[in-house]
């Protein structure tokens, strides 16, 4: 039993004379009695009796037609989510981020693309680079998101956007009164420092910038994550340098000032994704990220 000749069957069901349910159908009516004939036989069932005014249900038919609106029903349904997902409307797409990256362009891509596809069951994981590359490998995320991503021959790297560097102080720090802040202000000065992590980072890029001014430079705490760090410059631990997005927590006690420096300008955030996946989600949740770079 085929779809076509549970719609065939369904038609003549319905009408009960078979003229019209093949004219319903757009065809003759001897493939329609054909196709009904090879029901039954499969079946090993009569299905209709002929009538003087067309054709009416047997028991077996009654007890078909209970059924086979149901079948049909689930056979589109099955039809439009294979559709749906080849378009990349359902299904599921695993997003890894580092702290800090939560802060700004993230949640505003996520958003959108919430928006663009709700269908699509989004999970979020907080995980560091080199988290985020062996889940990749591992194909237990689909796009990660971080910074100073190293070049892999198995991953593709696309840059989202530029941030400039900040100087976080606290209140009534000396360094407050300046309209920005260079590193030659920073010498000796007491720093938190982030992200503690054993990858090539933002700590390691702002201590090389450091030693390529000739500047010394000073930890006086290293952590894990901005918002630990933000919270320590809050406290009076000391100053940090981070990124435009970190004015977004907005704690109290700290001021933010621009960093001037030929050596720390700017810092990427990229997103990071198997270069094999052909995933449709993926594909249209990159033209969302590229959209969004151009913006």
């Amino acid at each position: 039993m085929d779809l076509k000749q549970m719609r065939y069957f369904l038609m003549l069901a319905q009408e009960q004379n078979f003229g019209r349910a093949a004219a319903k159908l757009h065809i003759t009516q001897p493939p329609l009695t054909r196709h009904i004939k090879a029901l039954e036989d499969d079946l090993g069932v009569t299905l209709f009796t002929r009538t003087p005014k067309g054709a009416e249900l047997t028991e077996a038919g009654r007890a078909l037609l209970e059924e086979v609106p149901n079948v049909l029903a689930l056979s589109r349904r099955a039809e439009e989510r294979a559709q749906l997902a080849e378009q990349g409307y359902i299904g599921r797409l695993d997003v890894a981020f580092f702290s800090s990256g939560v802060l700004n362009a993230i949640p505003r891509i996520l958003s959108e693309f919430r928006q663009r596809r709700p269908k699509v069951k989004v999970a979020l994981y907080n995980m560091t680079k080199a988290e985020q590359l062996e889940a990749l490998r591992d194909r237990r995320i689909t796009i990660g998101f971080n910074r100073l991503v190293p070049d892999e021959d198995d991953l593709a790297v696309e840059i989202v956007l530029r941030e400039p560097f900040l100087v976080g102080l606290y209140k009534g720090h000396p360094l407050c009164d300046r309209a920005y802040i260079t590193l030659a202000d920073l010498d000796n000065e007491p720093l938190v420092v982030y992200p503690n992590a054993p990858m090539h980072g933002l700590g390691e890029e702002i201590a090389a910038a450091f030693r390529t001014e000739g500047l010394k430079f000073k930890v006086e705490q290293a952590t894990d994550d901005i918002v630990t760090c933000i919270a320590m410059v809050a406290s009076g631990f000391g100053v940090c340098i981070t990124t435009q997005s970190a004015q977004t927590l907005n704690l109290p006690n700290v001021v933010y000032r621009p960093l001037r420096s030929n050596t720390l300008k700017d810092i990427e955030l990229s997103c990071m994704y198997r270069r094999d996946d052909t995933s449709p989600i993926l594909h249209a949740f990159l033209a969302l990220v590229r959209q969004f770079n151009y913006e």
